[in-house]
């Protein structure tokens, strides 16, 4: 049976409690392709991967998407940040690891693809002073906004799964230096 057309104002007027930290996302459909709600603000230190593409579009205010390119210009660190504004859409590639972060009175739109059966979500920490990973943690995944938060709160509250390998920082639990664009 096919769904009625959903009006998203009208869905935000009605339902923006929904939006919840630490992800303040909401699934709205999750069939042929997930379709999710997503407020602001968020503050979370974590790259996700995905082994499917997600298509971000920024309905109300703007975002900043931060990336590690994997293929980045000679010369350019892999970390870059993408601005997305008001109106705008950006389709990121599969598993390119990212950092959504949302500011306060924002809304986006993200679409994502339903996930092979073997394929792994993973969350990533990396060191805010030498860009080391820190921590990862995978998952197939099945409900993401619940495996996310499970998987920032275990992270935050452990602070051997924050301390860098290699140069020993303790990794950050909320973005610092972010300003919106």
């Amino acid at each position: 049976m096919l769904s009625p057309p959903l009006n998203l104002p009208k869905w935000l007027e009605e339902n923006s409690h929904l939006l919840k930290p630490p992800v303040n996302n909401y699934c709205i459909y999750n069939k042929d392709v997930t379709v999710m709600i997503v407020g602001g603000p968020n503050a979370r230190t974590d790259y996700h991967i995905n082994e499917t593409a997600e298509w971000f579009y920024q309905y109300r205010g703007s975002m900043l998407l931060r990336v590690v390119d994997p293929c980045p210009p000679a010369g350019t660190s892999a970390f870059r940040d993408i601005p997305i504004q008001e109106g705008e859409m950006f389709l990121l590639p599969p598993n390119v690891p990212h950092n959504p972060i949302r500011f306060g009175d924002t809304v986006g739109i993200v679409l994502e693809q339903p996930r092979p059966e073997k394929s792994l979500d993973r969350l990533r920490w990396y060191c805010q002073a030498c860009s080391e990973v820190v921590y990862e943690d995978a998952f197939h995944c099945t409900d993401l906004g619940s495996q996310i938060k499970s998987a920032v709160q275990a992270f935050t509250g452990n602070d051997e799964k924050r301390t860098c390998g290699k140069c020993g920082e303790l990794a950050a639990v909320k973005p610092a230096g972010v300003v919106r664009p």
